[in-house]
């Protein structure tokens, strides 16, 4: 049906994410990356919320965020490209969007629940896509970008993530 996207449906720099996913079916793994991730997360003190593992990085509410930001920015895409749009998209700056968002001032609890939210805009969105939109591309940054590649990249951005979490947060903290 849908399956999962060629080399040269996103750029290179994406396979970071998009190799993260081995599924065919990305609606499934979206799914249920929404309690797998909430169940990971909610553990998580406030307090320690705050944790950077080292000065100049991100704290988890920030990494957070950024992850937040991100889906809707490449949810976005997908709408865009998917309901046939030609414009071009401009870039996204992670560091210009964590730098005004002021993370660290909003409870970790909003932030997972904001995760709950944007992700299950992105179901409704992608269990709703006729077909023939998934192969539907546009410019994004500058480079081609089909809609099925964006939800792969959706996903592995998330799992990216949350190994970061796991490996540089969470294995630091006493």
């Amino acid at each position: 049906m849908i399956g999962r996207p060629g080399e040269n449906e996103a750029a290179a720099s994406y396979s970071l994410y998009i190799d993260r996913i081995t599924s065919d079916n990305i609606v499934a793994v979206l799914e249920s990356q929404l309690p797998e991730t909430i169940n990971f997360l909610q553990p998580i003190p406030e307090e320690q919320s705050l944790y950077r593992y080292a000065p100049d990085k991100w704290s988890m509410r920030q990494l957070l965020n950024h992850v937040n930001d991100g889906e809707r920015v490449f949810l976005f895409r997908a709408v865009w490209f998917a309901r046939g749009f030609p414009d071009e998209l401009p870039g996204y700056d992670q560091e210009v969007a964590a730098a005004t968002a002021n993370a660290d001032d909003y409870s970790w609890a909003s932030h997972i629940e904001d995760f709950r939210a944007v992700r299950e805009s992105t179901l409704t969105f992608f269990r709703n896509l006729p077909e023939d939109g998934w192969s539907r591309s546009g410019i994004a940054s500058g480079n081609r970008v089909t809609v099925r590649a964006l939800a792969y990249i959706l996903a592995g951005h998330v799992s990216h993530h949350t190994a970061v979490l796991q490996e540089k947060y969470l294995t630091k903290v006493a």
